[in-house]
């Protein structure tokens, strides 16, 4: 299971290799929310999202042996990134299954990054899983997946170790930390590092309208499941469910979660880049979308949102931005 030692051992692992992302600020923004708003900004770190963090630090964890055969995994596009940059930078092959109407843009760079993909049409009904089984029993591949992997949890921890040492930073000692959250790997990881590091810094999940099967699950106080696998411009946090390994971490360390409409995700976007001059793809906004239009929701004078992702296409971002700039 993950803990605070996975953490800080695949910290170590990650020196030189991943980047410190910032903790970006703008008191146009504080307006907005009518609080303090700090932006960990996870969609400047290498691939475009923290999915970088889980990769490296599933891939460098690895016997070497296993590593050389090759690794596989199953993303939308910024697990399938950060993976593939991952591999080729250790010497792996790496092959991807990606939802055949995932952005073309994702699919598109994880090619680029060296990695073979595998495309599989899960409006349909099909089943990631059923793609890639075949495959890792004729090659002997490794499977990382993209939430629900103790090594991934804990390189994407890694970035709750940065927050609580911005945050001290910035006189921050008590605040919501708003994750964008899928199968809750992220959220999880930062949940447990902040544990240790800032007890006043509580974590909760952000999620799209319809596809909230965390707080959901919260509600419930077992696993609960969305209903469709698409349908939301968030294609980065669409997943079925939370995690095995994610649910326990996520129940016993989040405050309640949060919601936000697609319609706040663009409106968050345009803001992002005209206050902050960063981009931010859809499913990345949804934290800082849950910060500035949920402000009701929040407790104390400030809030941290963590923006896991910037890989948009062009025509989402000009969506966004020709809608609410």
């Amino acid at each position: 299971m993950t803990s605070l030692a996975l953490i800080e051992a695949a910290a170590e692992r990650l020196k030189g290799h991943a980047r410190r992302t910032p903790l970006l600020s703008s008191p146009f923004l504080d307006d907005v929310a009518g609080r303090r708003v700090f932006v960990k900004a996870e969609c400047l770190q290498h691939t475009g999202s923290f999915k970088f963090r889980g990769g490296w630090a599933a891939l460098s964890a690895m016997d070497p042996e296993l590593r050389k055969r090759g690794v596989i995994a199953y993303s939308s596009g910024n697990h399938a990134q950060g993976v593939a940059a991952a591999a080729k930078a250790h010497g792996a092959p790496a092959v991807i299954v990606m939802p055949a109407d995932a952005p073309q843009l994702k699919i598109d760079n994880t090619r680029a990054l060296g990695a073979e993909v595998v495309l599989y049409d899960r409006a349909a009904g099909e089943s990631r899983e059923a793609a890639a089984d075949p495959l890792i029993a004729e090659r002997g591949l490794t499977l990382i997946k993209p939430y629900d992997e103790p090594e991934v949890i804990a390189g994407q921890g890694t970035t709750g170790l940065e927050i609580a040492e911005q945050a001290a930073e910035q006189g921050v000692t008590k605040a919501d930390v708003l994750v964008c959250c899928g199968g809750g790997g992220l959220t999880a990881g930062i949940a447990l590092a902040l544990e240790d590091r800032a007890p006043g810094l509580r974590v909760r999940p952000a999620e799209p309208k319809g596809f909230d099967d965390v707080a959901r699950s919260q509600a419930s106080g077992k696993i609960e499941s969305n209903p469709a696998p698409t349908g939301s411009i968030c294609d980065a946090i669409l997943t079925p469910a939370p995690g095995d390994i994610t649910w326990p971490l996520l129940s016993r360390l989040c405050g309640p979660g949060l919601t936000v409409t697609d319609g706040e995700a663009l409106r968050a976007m345009a803001l992002a880049f005209q206050r902050l001059k960063i981009v931010l793809e859809p499913g990345g906004a949804v934290s800082l979308a849950a910060a500035l239009f949920h402000h009701d929701e929040l407790n104390g004078d400030a809030v941290i949102a963590v923006a896991t992702g910037g890989n948009v296409d062009p025509a989402t971002f000009t969506k966004a931005f020709s809608r609410f700039a």
